[in-house]
């Protein structure tokens, strides 16, 4: 018999939840029996956890929750009773947490509950595992190991756990080989939803599409299905927010990037078993067929959809979102509530709040926020009084949704007037952005900022950087319209990313790891400030394009890039600096993917401009693209001679970091032309300057050509190690083709010593990826060393060559980066 709410304790409590380890496999092993197993276990738990006071609050099938006015109690019942049940069959995992539950008619509501519930999901047969407020209460009663910071499956910030007692056990169950992002709070309610989901995705279908109107909680049900299914497959559980991307092309290249699997995603996910949650979908359902592929390269994929419609694609199963029910939307208001600092409890009044708002959880979020000024009476009223004048639009929309839009109206008429205009003005942006960038472009300060936070109008999901939700910005554009300022924000938006992409081109040479990390942040800004200029401004996009052409060629956005700057050099009568730097820039993107017939000519406009208007260190930038373009397609003396112009005209103006990466260019077509006797002394030059300057790009390419000339000379063991150091210097540059040479090096290195099999998967990787970027290299020096060492290899391996080549090739070069890297 459940304890009525008179008898439940209230205040601070400890909470003590238990459920039985593998109790599908023991059902099925027990039979019969296992009725009377459980009954029995029951019995125990039962008496243990009462003679020590604890008031059962709910039992569902083998889970107990009981409830101590103790901690010491709660902690003795627990040991208790993991003694008592030691010898039978049943393994039992116990959670304890300390908080102040609300209690109910119907048992306790609240984030202390759900805290509970969670440590005991983490914890294994056998296991206790407390929380830090309880070990707090009871520290220095007995033992306890400390077993650190831990996320739960409730996505909210580490928790530090611990554990009862010395037993051995497997790492707790909690979040790990993901990036879904930290959430304010955890999930309340959509128990029945959860469950619905998961057996969808566990009875054999692989593309679930969770749909449903703006405000219905789709990202919120979805990212906590994927935690629930985190520790459950094998390779992770990874979130692709889709809401800041316009162009369908880009959806497939999101995933790659967020996996990560850069532009290889067919190659990574051959193999793989993993969940995708991809988010926001439903303006990009164009890309909806660019799916199809990727689950057919691995039946270990499963992908999770939001949307507010289905994709349409064969074998989706469509999961239709309905709002709360009013139990649960009433207990997801009050936990809110209590989050701002109002102290409430379950009544008429706030049942009819959540009758308002059709029981949409973001509308009940963003309703409950105001009762930190308002009481839910006096919120009661003003939705009266609000809602029907805010319930117009489209009849073709859904009533809720016009509901959640009226919503989103009236907390914005409860805002100030300066903040009213802030977050309008904040929807000009694509995606997160950094707070400065708000306080630039928008006129943001810190208070304001923090003002719309509260209200769960804008979201902190970095330490400096803010996401507005698609549904709110949707509705904050409206209001940007309107307010005539659009024209004027989006000029300073475009300025701003203008700016920034010019600041990271200068700094290019010297944080090249750093400047690509922020722009790869800000890409969906960049995107964006493009294509306003596109139509506003045409030199002005063109300026912009030119600026993020080496970032472009160095993260592999190869057919990106080039069709940006297509696109800008057609609309745009610019000359000077920018026409020749975009021409410099789309020479070298085309160049790489093999289109000499257009990349030689725009680069050779681009130098000849360069030197009409004497910038030497812009000419000599173009001169070294020109030389890599020249390489790349085996044309080695042209390419010697532009680089060696480039290092002339670098050492003649004094420019010291611009002269080694000409001197990179040298010592290339030097091991390209077979003489090490020359390159291997200016190599290790090369090296010894780029570490007193900490240039990390020209010391990889030090290493490199070491290991170039040890793989000439037939030493393989010097090559293996000089490509390793290579690697590890490439990786924080985030160049992908770099990275793939490497791989590709260290592969016929240990060809050439004999490990036949892994070489040539290493080298097929690499061929893979070049493939899938559109990358088209023809280097003979390359050529030749490969047909030395891996056609050597292939032919050692005889019949079973294609079939390593075939595994090699479905090798993601993520995981042949990891080979390498961890080979002896």
């Amino acid at each position: 018999m459940i304890p009525s709410v008179r008898t439940l304790p209230t205040g601070t409590v400890t909470l003590l939840f238990t459920d039985i380890e593998g109790s599908t496999a023991l059902l099925n092993d027990l039979g019969n029996e296992y009725a009377g197993v459980l009954a029995e276990h029951r019995r125990i738990l039962r008496s243990e956890f009462g003679k020590r006071g604890g008031a059962e609050v709910d039992t569902q099938g083998d889970a107990f929750f009981y409830v101590f006015t103790r901690a010491a109690d709660a902690l003795e019942a627990a040991n208790e009773g993991q003694s008592a049940l030691a010898e039978g069959p049943l393994r039992v995992r116990i959670g304890i947490h300390t908080g102040e539950p609300l209690a109910t008619d119907e048992g306790y509501v609240g984030i202390d509950v759900h805290r509970a519930a969670r440590i005991a999901a983490a914890a294994h047969g056998g296991q206790v595992v407390l929380s830090q407020t309880t070990r707090d209460l009871v520290a220095g009663d007995v033992a306890l190991h400390d077993l650190g910071e831990h996320r739960l499956k409730d996505l909210t910030q580490a928790e530090r756990l611990y554990q009862a007692g010395d037993g051995r056990f497997p790492p707790l169950r909690t979040l790990d080989a993901t990036n879904l992002p930290i959430a304010a709070s955890p999930i309340l309610g959509r128990a029945q939803e959860i469950a619905e989901v998961l057996a969808l995705l566990g009875a054999g279908s692989r593309l679930v599409t969770i749909t449903g109107p703006g405000g219905t909680g789709k990202t919120r049900l979805a990212l906590q299905v994927a935690a629930e299914l985190v520790g459950t497959v094998a390779d992770g559980v990874f979130w692709v927010p889709l809401g800041g991307l316009s162009d369908p092309e880009l959806v497939v290249p999101e995933i790659a990037r967020m996996l990560p699997a850069r532009d290889d995603l067919l190659g990574y996910l051959r193999g793989k078993e993993l969940v995708l949650l991809l988010d926001n979908f439903e303006h990009l359902v164009a890309a909806a067929p660019e799916l199809t592929p990727l689950l057919a390269a691995s039946n270990g994929l499963r992908v999770l959809v939001t949307s507010r419609a289905p994709l349409r694609l064969s074998g989706e199963r469509e999961y239709a979102l309905e709002p709360l029910p009013p139990h649960d939307a009433t207990t997801l208001f009050v936990e809110r509530a209590r989050g701002v600092g109002r102290s409430l409890a379950p009544n008429p009044t706030i049942e009819s709040i959540c009758r308002h708002l059709d029981g949409l959880p973001l509308a009940i979020e963003l309703a409950a926020a105001r009762t930190k000024l308002l009481s839910p009476d006096l919120l009661l009223q003003r939705l009266d009084r609000v809602l029907p004048l805010l319930t117009g639009g489209t009849r073709d929309v859904p009533e809720r949704q016009r509901t959640l839009r009226a919503t989103i109206g009236w907390s914005y008429d409860l805002l100030d007037e300066e903040s009213k205009s802030l977050f309008a003005r904040l929807s000009v942006f694509a995606g997160s952005f950094p707070i400065a960038a708000a306080e630039e472009v928008c006129e943001a300060d810190l208070d304001s900022l923090a003002s719309l936070v509260d209200l769960s109008l804008l979201k902190p999901i970095a330490d400096d950087r803010l996401l507005m939700l698609e549904t709110i910005r949707e509705y904050a554009v409206e209001q940007l319209e309107a307010s005539g300022e659009a024209n004027e924000l989006r000029r300073r938006h475009a300025s701003a990313f203008r700016s920034l992409a010019g600041e990271c081109y200068a700094r290019r040479l010297h944080a090249e790891a750093e400047c690509s990390e922020r722009l790869e942040a800000d890409h969906d800004d960049l995107r964006a400030a493009l294509e306003w200029l596109a139509v506003h401004d045409a030199d002005g996009e063109l300026e912009l394009a030119s600026t993020l052409g080496w970032f472009w060629l160095s993260h592999s956005h190869l057919a990106e890039g080039t069709r940006r700057l297509t696109e800008a050099l057609a609309r745009s009568n610019a000359e000077g600096p920018t026409r020749a730097r975009a021409l410099a820039a789309a020479g070298g993107l085309a160049g790489w993917q093999g289109d000499a017939e257009q990349g030689r000519p725009w680069l050779g406009e681009g130098i000849a401009l360069w030197r009409e208007l004497g910038d030497v260190a812009e000419l000599a930038y173009a001169l070294d693209t020109l030389g890599w373009i020249l390489f790349a397609a085996g044309d080695n003396l042209p390419s010697l001679a532009a680089f060696e112009e480039s290092l002339e005209l670098r050492r003649s103006s004094g420019d010291a970091l611009g002269e080694m990466r000409s001197l990179v260019g040298v010592c290339q077509m030097l091991v390209a032309e077979g003489e090490v006797d020359r390159a291997e002394p200016l190599s290790r030059e090369l090296l010894e300057l780029a570490r007193d300057r900490s240039d990390l790009r020209s010391e990889h390419f030090a290493y490199h050509f070491l290991g170039d000339c040890a793989l000439i000379r037939g030493d393989c063991g010097e090559a293996e190690d000089r490509y390793k150091e290579s690697l590890r210097a490439a990786l924080p540059l985030g160049d992908l083709l770099e990275t793939s040479f490497e791989v590709q090096g260290f592969a016929m290195s240990v060809a050439g010593k004999g490990d036949w099999a892994r070489g040539v998967r290493l080298a097929a990787s690499a061929e893979a990826l070049w493939e899938s970027i559109g990358a088209v290299v023809s280097v003979p020096f390359w050529a030749a060393l490969l047909d030395r060492y891996i056609g050597g290899a292939r032919e050692q391996l005889g019949a079973e060559a294609d079939t390593v080549w075939a595994e090699g090739r479905a090798m993601p070069i993520d995981d042949a980066v990891t080979l390498a890297l961890g080979a002896d």
